[in-house]
């Protein structure tokens, strides 16, 4: 990924969040038959001594049929982003040089990926999973609500997903190449939307470029 410096983010922590915040994931990886690249959600964990990615697929999805020992795959989190007028730019008044871009938040993680096909390895996965995304309901969902038998029917149908992270690279092109006052001029833009991904980014703006 092209990433100049002032887009860097190399913040572990930053990293981690945007795969805990949009933990659906893109996964691209080469098999011998050409690229394969799949979608589905993961958690991000910390398992003996080592950061690891952990979700599923269905077993009918061939892409685990692929993966070999000592697999290489890439996993991408896009974060907020949102296009950027040169109408928020103060500038653009004064000599109208100004044209219109793209902000962003995107990681990049690389890791040796396994297939896990171990009952309880899934039915721990799938714990975590719904305890996460269902922390904001009024009453969560539990595996418990679900007969036992209906569960353990469901879970060879799956496999499991274990990517254990060797690199994470984020970049976040947050209008940090503006001058000042054309990012307070694209904060103020942002800011009178009712997008909350368009808020999200005023708020990304806001933290990461003004000095």
């Amino acid at each position: 990924m092209h990433n100049i410096k002032i887009h860097q983010q190399n913040d572990t922590e930053q990293l981690k969040n945007i795969i805990r915040y949009y933990p659906f994931a893109t996964l691209v990886m080469e098999t011998k038959s050409g690229l394969e690249i799949d979608h589905f959600p993961v958690i991000i964990k910390h398992q003996d001594g080592v950061d690891v990615l952990q979700g599923h697929i269905a077993k009918a999805n061939y892409l685990w049929k692929h993966i070999e020992e000592n697999h290489q795959a890439t996993l991408i989190f896009h974060g907020p982003n949102c296009y950027i007028s040169p109408n928020y730019y103060p500038t653009k008044k004064e000599n109208g040089k100004a044209v219109p871009t793209w902000n962003y938040v995107v990681v990049h993680v690389k890791g040796t990926i396994k297939a896990i096909h171990d009952n309880e390895w899934k039915l721990s996965l799938l714990e975590c999973l719904t305890t996460q995304h269902e922390a904001e309901q009024s009453e969560p969902w539990s595996m418990h609500d679900a007969p036992t038998e209906y569960i353990e029917k469901m879970l060879p149908a799956i496999v499991g997903l274990d990517i254990q992270i060797e690199s994470i690279q984020g970049k976040w092109k947050v209008s940090q190449d503006k001058p000042e006052v054309n990012q307070q001029g694209v904060i103020e833009g942002l800011s009178h939307s009712a997008d909350t991904q368009l808020l999200q980014m005023a708020e990304l703006v806001k933290k990461f470029s003004i000095k």
